[in-house]
């Protein structure tokens, strides 16, 4: 490791990196050095590097020759600024600033005025022939060095700042004498000697190496690691040192710092955007000590400096080809940067700086879309709350479908549902959802349940309908008797408002401000241009033609998943069903499904309708019966009612019939038991009821000049020989059905693959199946052991221990799931060499498995249509980078 460079040098005639070694140098440093390759002033100064972060992090020591090398980087520092470190006389002082790869703003700590002692704070007060400048730089060295590197309360310095300002009845720092400021400058050591027991120490080169621990040490304080967390950057990345030579913007009223952005990030519109302080330093615009001044406000200040700094912006946005956000410091009149890197902006003005670089020839299209994050996209899509808005979190659940809501609260659908009959919006919040809940869910403006997943009831969905949902907040708990919910001391009762947040899974009491966001042309002009560039096609998870016709508006090229199941719920739709599953006999349930076909042929009719020319794939019955009858508890509870009132035998006797169904229907695991296509072999009449409507409905939109694809899906196959009795029925089915409509009409059957052993023995399934679609959701399930409906009581855990990177059934498991998928299509293939694949378990969303998609050959993924707009930006995502690899 001796041999090994550590540490890089950069201004001047001695800069050593350049902007491609940030993983190196970190954003901050591999920026210092390339705008010191441009010629742009920046203070002299030296990286140490990420790497020296993560051995130090890792064995608690710096590797051998750092030490070295900070010395030799310091002598050049000395020579290029003609001061020399720790000199009582003419001292050179440092700042020391993190730096990652990518940057955390704020996350990470930095000092300033290091070097500073009760001898050099002399020698700059002479050499700079200004005492109140020296001591105002000593005091805020006290105050920086005590909080980051001593890990004193900032605010044990503040508080006596404060008493100094109100003592000598000011208002500013600026305003305060320097005979106070030596007097600030002995209470702050005094604070340090009384919270370390030992005196400040007086020793820069000491200072220097626990500056250097500190922000090394930075790198794992808990807001970094939240914000990485958030983020979703890497926890062994580490982070670089800056030391730099200070240059100082509170000499004077010729003198200041600043902020700003070349572009506005808020709107995205081109036009210099930021603010500064004269006779301040940087630490005094972030942390809004006093109110600073527009940018332009520099103009007539200081008209030198600021055309200087106009050229330098413009210069940088020409050469990074992007916003940049940049930090300036100007000393005596004389501007110097202290940092570019690429600047943070909202959604809308990612969309709007994408599409105009575009146009004006700083990036091609495809950088263009690169540069769009899919989880701006959702942002732009959802209302969210407004960022100024305050306000308590009382519990955090699963971030299960986004946006956030406001509403009183409901604990059940047929309270949701007439609820919005009088135009009061409400949450709906339940222990969990069911598919009868369908019409209360949809009457609501957002979901809360206690248990759920990701991929749960209420998370699908919510995620379909485009509403809010937080799932698997285990933290509270219902009582249905008293009508409320608690959290600890915490009681909400129904009615109560509440807010909930789909996008960070936050419950709130109370109203908070909700904020629509505005589409723009722009985004249209991303979309396009990323439909230009993708391979892989991108349909929609839709369910009613309602849905339908929104997945179409987002862009979807068909529909990969509808489910029939949800099409069974509604006032006048339930009876029929609970009728047929009722029924004792074939003969009765025929009768019922005949009151059942003219409702699911309205529905298909609406979705091909809405469809025309693009392939709908409908899924037939998939959930086991007992979902579609009351539960148990609520039919016992009726018949007790029923006999405390008396004379009701013969309802009593109806209800009991009932709940007699639901015990025989009873199944220990249903979600493993009596469903998918074994309903199909027990009840093929169910079937065939569906596969009529769908054929019916097609033939009938023929007729009318429209293109019909259907495709009919049997799930939940694991052995081919299910699939092929189901097949023989279902075209048996089809064919009658055309003749009898006097129509032919080209039509699919192809099986959901999602349970292990389809996948394992896919070539011999695709014999049969003329196409595949994944249901990741069902076979992450059936893979990994998990009960998606009950998982959320520990994956949650499990990501903050690191057992999972990811809730799989957010983000594919590419390893285990994931492998299953790639046999599945390998084999497939090898059978039926065109066979069209795709996935549509809400994998088909996330950008990370659209992108696994995109490289294991799927033809198509499909999602909620509200994310249907991400799929498509994330499969341009994977072709980009598989150029760029």
């Amino acid at each position: 490791m001796a041999d090994n460079k550590f540490v890089y040098l950069f201004g001047n005639d001695n800069t050593e990196g350049k902007n491609s070694m940030k993983n190196l140098l970190g954003g901050k440093g591999a920026n210092l050095a390339e705008m010191s390759n441009l010629g742009i002033p920046v203070p002299a100064g030296f990286t140490i590097t990420t790497e020296v972060c993560v051995l130090y992090l890792k064995d608690n020591k710096y590797p051998t020759g750092l030490l070295e090398q900070i010395d030799e980087a310091l002598l050049t520092l000395e020579e290029e600024n003609n001061k020399k470190f720790g000199d009582p006389d003419n001292p050179l002082l440092l700042s020391v600033r993190s730096g990652a790869r990518v940057s955390m703003p704020g996350m990470m700590d930095t000092v300033l005025n290091l070097g500073l002692n009760d001898t050099t704070v002399k020698g700059i007060a002479r050499k700079s022939n200004n005492e109140r400048f020296a001591y105002d730089s000593y005091r805020r060295f006290l105050t920086m060095f005590g909080d980051v590197v001593l890990d004193i309360e900032h605010a044990r310095f503040e508080t006596l700042l404060e008493e100094k300002k109100h003592e000598l009845g000011v208002d500013q720092d600026t305003e305060i004498d320097v005979d106070s400021l030596k007097d600030l400058v002995e209470k702050f050591k005094g604070v340090i000697k009384e919270h370390t027991g030992e005196d400040f120490p007086q020793d820069p080169r000491k200072q220097l190496q626990m500056a250097i621990d500190a922000v090394f040490n930075s790198w794992n304080n808990q807001r970094a690691k939240k914000y990485r967390k958030l983020n979703g950057i890497a926890d062994d990345w580490g982070t670089a040192v800056n030391v730099q030579s200070m240059v100082y913007g509170n000499m004077g009223e010729n003198c200041g710092t600043g902020v700003a952005f070349t572009r506005d990030p808020a709107t995205g519109e081109k036009r210099f955007f930021g603010e500064f302080l004269t006779n301040a330093q940087g630490e005094d615009v972030v942390a809004g000590i006093r109110t600073p001044q527009p940018i332009e406000d520099l103009k007539n200040n200081m008209p030198e400096v600021y055309n200087k700094l106009e050229s330098i912006y413009k210069k940088l946005e020409n050469h990074f080809r992007d916003m940049q956000d940049i930090e300036f410091t100007i000393q005596e009149g004389k501007l110097y940067m202290l940092q570019t890197r690429t600047g943070k902006r909202t959604a809308a003005a990612a969309i709007r700086i994408a599409v105009e670089m575009e146009k004006e020839g700083l990036i091609d299209k495809k950088t263009a879309v690169s540069r769009i994050e899919p989880s701006q996209i959702d942002k732009l899509l959802h209302p969210m709350f407004d960022p100024d808005a305050t306000y308590d979190v009382i519990a955090t659940g699963l971030p299960a479908s986004p946006g956030a809501a406001v509403g009183r609260v409901v604990f059940t659908a047929e309270d949701a549902e007439e609820k919005a009959k009088e135009g009061i919006k409400t949450i709906l919040v339940r222990t969990e959802t069911s598919p009868e809940d369908i019409g209360g869910m949809d009457a609501s403006e957002g979901i809360l349940t206690v248990r759920g997943g990701m991929t749960s009831h209420a998370a699908v969905v919510a995620r379909g309908m485009g509403k809010p949902c937080v799932a698997g907040c285990g933290a509270i708990t219902i009582d249905m008797e008293r009508g409320d919910f608690t959290n600890g001391s915490v009681v909400v009762n129904e009615g109560d408002f509440i807010s909930i947040d789909g996008s960070t899974g936050d419950v709130i009491v109370g109203e908070v401000e909700l904020i629509s966001p505005e589409l723009t042309g722009e985004l249209d002009t991303i979309l396009q241009w990323a439909d230009e560039i993708r391979r892989l096609k991108v349909r929609a998870n839709a369910d009613t033609p309602h849905d339908a016709g929104v997945a179409r508006e987002f862009g979807a090229q068909g529909i990969g998943l509808c489910r029939t199941e949800h099409m069974f719920f509604g006032e006048e739709r339930i009876p029929a069903v609970r009728e047929m599953i009722m029924a004792e006999d074939v003969e009765s349930r025929k009768v019922a499904l005949e009151k059942l076909l003219p409702m699911q042929k309205e529905d298909f009719t609406g979705i091909f309708r809405a469809m025309d020319g693009f392939p709908v794939t409908i899924r037939l019955l998939d959930p086991p019966l007992h979902e579609f009858l009351p539960n148990q508890e609520e039919l016992t509870e009726r018949i007790c009612e029923l006999e405390k009132a008396g004379d009701n035998e013969k309802e009593i006797w109806e209800v009991q019939k009932v709940l007699d169904r639901v015990d025989i229907l009873k199944e220990i695991n249903p979600m493993l038991g009596h469903r998918g296509c074994r309903l199909g072999i027990t009840y093929p009449e169910v079937y065939e009821m569906q596969v009529r409507a769908i054929i019916e409905a097609a033939c009938d939109l023929t007729r009318e000049g429209l293109e019909v694809v259907p495709e009919i899906m049997i799930p939940l196959v694991s052995h081919v020989k299910e699939l092929a009795l189901t097949k023989e029925d279902v075209k048996t089915t089809a064919e009658a059905t055309m003749r009898d409509c006097g129509v032919e009409i080209e039509y699919l059957v192809g099986t959901m693959i999602e349970l292990p052993r389809a996948a394992i023995t896919a070539d011999q399934i695709a014999e049969e199946a003329e196409f595949f679609s994944f249901g990741t959701n069902d076979l992450t399930q059936t893979t990994f052991g998990f009960s998606r409906d009950d998982a959320g009581k520990f994956l949650p855990l499990y990501v903050d221990k690191g057992i999972l990177e990811e809730d799989p059934f957010a983000v594919l498991d590419q390893e285990g799931v994931g492998q299953l998928v790639k046999i599945g299509i390998e084999k497939g293939r090898s059978t039926r060499e065109n066979l069209k694949i795709g996935i549509c378990g809400e994998h088909g969303g996330d950008p990370k498995s659209v992108k696994f998609g995109h490289e294991i050959g799927l033809n198509y993924v499909s999602c909620s249509p509200f994310r249907v707009p991400i799929a498509r930006i994330a499969a341009a995502h994977a072709v980009i980078e598989n150029e760029n690899k």
